[in-house]
């Protein structure tokens, strides 16, 4: 349902994509990434459908995760690939090197390699998979498609997009239990904004070049899609 949110909001930002915002907020709103992305994410399932089932126990899996933020999802993919005793090696990277210098505190398996750069810097690169969490609302039309035209040639085996679904319960409901949990970040703010520039399916679809899925998710997703034959 979009009413009151009929229309995809272009022009809003995040507060966290400044790079004069509040130190500390930012700080704690890479902390706090993995409260959020546990509740709505929904990571378990898609590594359980489409990332699993292709692992092997000796032949490691190469997977390029863009734009990974505070660290956390790749740090749960490597742990449930080792508690599954299976295989899989993680590149993640982030352009902005203050989510750099947070992972660099953080612990994490030793088959997961951070780094400071754009998918742009590694297109001579190649994956069996390539994922990304919450990214395609944060992009422009022009860089959506550079995108994906990237993710098709570096990835092997599949892409797999994931994302906010634009809908006004969202937007409520989010701001109803967001505030109270999430305290000193931008989590809240800049989640009422992520809600209001993400795509529906039918605009992404329309968006998309031929080749892409689009699967609607609970509670509120998107997740786009590119499988090679």
């Amino acid at each position: 349902m979009t009413f009151f949110l009929s229309d995809r909001d272009r022009e809003s930002h995040e507060q966290m994509d400044d790079p004069n915002c509040d130190f500390q907020a930012l700080q704690n709103t890479y902390r706090q990434f993995s409260t959020i992305n546990n509740l709505v994410s929904r990571w378990h399932s898609i590594y359980k459908k489409h990332i699993r089932p292709t692992l092997h126990p000796q032949k490691p899996t190469t997977l390029l995760d863009i734009g990974f933020g505070g660290g956390d999802i790749p740090i749960k993919l490597a742990t449930w690939a080792s508690n599954d005793g299976l295989a899989l090696q993680i590149t993640a990277i982030d352009p902005d090197p203050r989510a750099f210098q947070f992972v660099q505190k953080l612990e994490y398996p030793k088959n997961i390699s951070f780094l400071q750069c754009s998918s742009s810097d590694i297109t001579d690169q190649t994956f069996d998979f390539v994922i990304s969490n919450h990214l395609l609302h944060h992009l422009s039309s022009a860089e959506l498609s550079n995108l994906l035209t990237e993710a098709e040639l570096m990835s092997s085996k599949q892409v797999l997009f994931n994302d906010l679904r634009r809908n006004d319960w969202s937007y409520f409901l989010f701001g109803l239990f967001a505030s109270p949990i999430f305290h000193n970040s931008f989590i809240t703010e800049d989640g009422l904004t992520s809600i209001k520039r993400s795509y529906t399916a039918p605009e992404l679809e329309e968006t998309v070049p031929d080749g892409w899925k689009i699967t609607s998710r609970f509670p509120f997703r998107l997740l786009l899609s590119f499988t090679h034959d």
